[in-house]
């Protein structure tokens, strides 16, 4: 497999058929993890970060829809809906629960992949039209335009919210940032979830660089807040 394949992650129970694209799509150059519901499928999410996700509405555990919607809140990858109903009405569920397309079953496989890369290229059109913007912090870079952070020429894989934090971080560096303030700019002032999200989040950054590298990116001002230090 090319190193700079695509990443898919198929989500479907129905194991014949995601085999099937599953050898397909590999047939085609493409990087392929199955899973056969919906948890398994937001943490393969997590573990395995895909370019693109083709998913089952019916699913066991958690439903399409319900995957769709959490993965939207982390992530802005194309989501494709792949089910057996046609109804309008699921349609209509699956678009809004930030589904990208929608392909009824049965389907013919040179369809899918029309339409996986036509949802790639618009990602892709989508990340290519904004300026690039590249932040650093000593020898940390993220690039907004890309969405990518890399600590010397080791990339960091991080989601959608730890991605946003950290980039508030760096926009900010060398200055003491409120709770409520990261709260209000990253989550948005219409977040009425616990508070102490801000902290678990924080761990989440210091775990996946200030721990990983042996560096001090991130420091705690006790009552007050947080703020990314770009001195020695």
């Amino acid at each position: 497999m090319a190193e700079n394949a695509v990443k898919v992650l198929i989500v479907e129970d129905e194991a014949r058929l995601a085999r099937f694209i599953e050898l397909e799509l590999k047939h085609e150059g493409y990087d392929v993890e199955i899973a056969e519901n919906g948890r398994i499928a937001i943490e393969k999410f997590y573990e395995y970060s895909p370019d693109i996700m083709l998913l089952d509405l019916m699913l066991p555990e958690l439903n399409g829809i319900e995957v769709c919607r959490r993965i939207r809140k982390e992530s802005e990858i194309p989501v494709i809906m792949i089910t057996a109903k046609g109804e309008t009405m699921d349609k209509i569920a699956g678009l809004d629960s930030g589904a990208d397309d929608y392909i009824t079953k049965p389907f013919v496989i040179e369809e899918l992949l029309a339409r996986m890369r036509a949802a790639l290229r618009r990602t892709n059109a989508e990340r290519s039209s904004s300026d690039s913007n590249i932040l650093t912090l000593k020898n940390l870079t993220a690039d907004i335009s890309r969405r990518t952070v890399m600590f010397d020429d080791t990339e960091i894989e991080l989601t959608k919210r730890e991605f946003d934090l950290l980039v508030y971080l760096i926009k900010n560096k060398n200055i003491v940032i409120t709770r409520e303030q990261i709260l209000n700019q990253v989550w948005g002032y219409d977040y009425f979830g616990e508070t102490n999200i801000v902290d678990v989040y924080i761990r989440y950054l210091r775990t996946k660089i200030d721990d990983r590298f042996g560096v001090k990116f991130i420091h705690t001002i006790r009552g007050v807040g947080y703020f990314a230090k770009d001195e020695n």
